[in-house]
């Protein structure tokens, strides 16, 4: 069997691509890797967040969840505190800071989509 060498990339299928990347550029505060030089993003099909170690990307032609089920992006923060009372200011949907496990506060939010996101610190 062949080994996995780690996560690199999230694929978020989305159905309004300009409101999600608004969403992940300006309210969590990534930069877009591809494509640049963009104002428009409502008729792109493919694009991608810097986010360290793994791409996020967001892909045309999917649904909404409002349901909530389905996957977790997970980003990892110094402060979570500030961090939670960054998002809200932003308007992000976050819920309160919970210890997850020994070392590990998570917050978790909702993109525009009803996609689950969350922030985490170890301490």
């Amino acid at each position: 069997m062949m080994p996995t060498k780690g996560l690199v990339e999230v694929i978020l299928y989305v159905e309004d691509m300009a409101g999600m990347v608004a969403f992940y550029r300006d309210v969590l505060g990534l930069a877009v890797k591809h494509p640049t030089g963009v104002t428009n993003y409502g008729q792109e099909h493919w694009v991608t967040f810097e986010t360290g170690g793994c791409t996020l990307a967001l892909h045309s032609g999917g649904r909404a969840r409002a349901s909530g089920e389905g996957s977790e992006i997970v980003f990892l923060v110094d402060d979570i505190l500030a961090a939670r009372e960054e998002l809200v200011a932003r308007r992000a949907a976050m819920g309160e800071v919970v210890r997850a496990a020994p070392g590990l506060a998570v917050c978790g939010g909702r993109d525009p989509e009803g996609n689950r996101f969350a922030v985490a610190a170890r301490s």
